[in-house]
């Protein structure tokens, strides 16, 4: 199928076509003509199936014209970052039409999206917390409002954004045509879905707990004092053109990052804590190649568009098991080969069997080539409490300091990434 048996106007076909776009993915095959014919639309798939061209093209094709007296088109986002990215998308979607796009999200003045707002916008891409600010102080208002996207919702109903989002669509018209977008849809998603939507067609792709089938995932075990070390020695073995390195805290995040830095290392924080100036210049040297590493909480593991990720490290393996799946679906995007390892310690292995079970499949354990590990009880019994073949061997070889682990081409550093 190609985008011109859509239905979408010749203007936008005209600016994917620029863009280099070919073929619809499967999540943008089924929901733009649902979304055309006017139906709401609930659209689950893994991230970094395209899901914004998903709900913002057939939008772009329905409004047309630009209106200046009213905000048409609402898109709320749960974090600034996906905010702007998507506003970015939509713009480019956009740009042979005088549709006018605005974002506004939260960490920033408000004096530059008032007068946004006060020239006339007909496509408003916003995070809860700031949308309803200026809805409080009568800089806007979604009475006639048509078309309302719930973008990454599972991520906001983590976030605790749902009470806004609620609030929100009670100030929108009744008959407006909704669209929701989500990797999961859990138990508060579907209240959310049977109060806010009308007679919505679900579009699934793939299943919602897999991981993608384009990475190649590990587990590291290791002893906890050893974690930083073995860190190091993945990333002067393995041949990486960028890594995220995912931590669990805000404090770890940025205590690796140091640690990278003291060894050399072109590397980047990202997490909440940081200003929204260091955030945004953290993303835009990440991918354009100023930094190789980028060092985030999981506040990059859902929806932000980084292409040519070739790595993914767990420096902590998540709590959740749907933030695994979330993480590692950072790198393998647009069908592309990734390598995602998770270094485990002994107080992580609960998490890691969740994960296993959550994703019904058993991660490999592997060491690192030549790394002089200590002896630590993970690698002497499996889940199930039996030494495993793996296991033995290691224990053969563990004075020798570990037996062979390749990833990605094997022993070597890093290459530049191409653009």
């Amino acid at each position: 199928m190609q985008f011109s048996e859509l239905g979408i106007s010749p203007e936008t076909l005209k600016a994917i076509e620029e863009m280099g776009y070919e073929k619809p993915t499967p999540i943008q095959a089924s929901a733009i003509p649902t979304v055309l014919e006017g139906r709401d639309v609930i659209g689950s798939a893994q991230t970094g199936t395209g899901k914004t061209a998903a709900f913002a093209l057939p939008i772009i094709s329905k409004l047309e014209k630009h209106d200046p007296s009213r905000i048409r088109a609402l898109i709320l986002e749960p974090t600034r970052e996906l905010a702007a990215q998507v506003e970015e998308a939509v713009v480019k979607f956009a740009k042979h039409t005088d549709l006018k796009v605005a974002v506004i999200y939260g960490g920033v003045g408000y004096g530059k999206q008032r007068e946004d707002l006060k020239a006339g916008v007909d496509i408003l891409v916003a995070t809860p917390g700031r949308l309803l600010d200026l809805h409080r102080q009568r800089d806007l208002h979604f009475k006639q409002l048509e078309y309302a996207v719930l973008d990454e919702a599972d991520r906001m109903l983590d976030m605790g954004f749902l009470p806004d989002v609620r609030s929100i669509l009670e100030k929108t018209p009744r008959e407006r045509q909704t669209s929701l977008f989500s990797a999961t849809i859990p138990p508060a998603i579907e209240t959310l879905i049977q109060w806010a939507m009308r007679d919505p067609e679900t579009v699934e792709i793939g299943r919602r707990h897999s991981a993608a089938e384009t990475v190649k995932h590990v587990i590291l075990p290791v002893a906890h004092s050893q974690k930083d070390d073995l860190l190091l020695a993945l990333l002067d073995r393995v041949h990486y053109e960028s890594v995220i390195i995912f931590c669990r805290t805000k404090v770890g995040a940025d205590m690796i990052a140091r640690l990278l830095k003291r060894n050399k290392h072109s590397v980047a924080a990202l997490h909440s804590d940081r200003s929204q100036k260091d955030r945004d210049e953290a993303l835009k040297g990440f991918r354009g190649g100023k930094y190789e590493v980028l060092v985030a909480t999981d506040i990059a593991s859902r929806g932000l568009d980084i292409m040519d990720v070739t790595h993914v490290i767990n420096y902590d393996v998540p709590e959740n098991s749907e933030d695994y799946v979330h993480r590692i679906g950072r790198t393998g995007r647009a069908q592309s080969n990734g390598d995602a390892f998770t270094i485990m310690v002994a107080e992580d292995a609960i998490h890691v069997h969740s994960i296993e079970r959550f994703i019904d499949q058993k991660i490999p354990r592997e060491n690192v080539e030549g790394f002089d590990y200590k002896y630590t009880a993970l690698f002497d019994h499996d889940k199930k409490g039996a030494p495993s073949p793996h296991e033995r061997k290691f224990k053969q070889t563990r004075v020798a300091g570990g037996y062979h682990f390749s990833a990605s081409g094997g022993k070597g550093r890093k290459r530049r990434r191409r653009r």
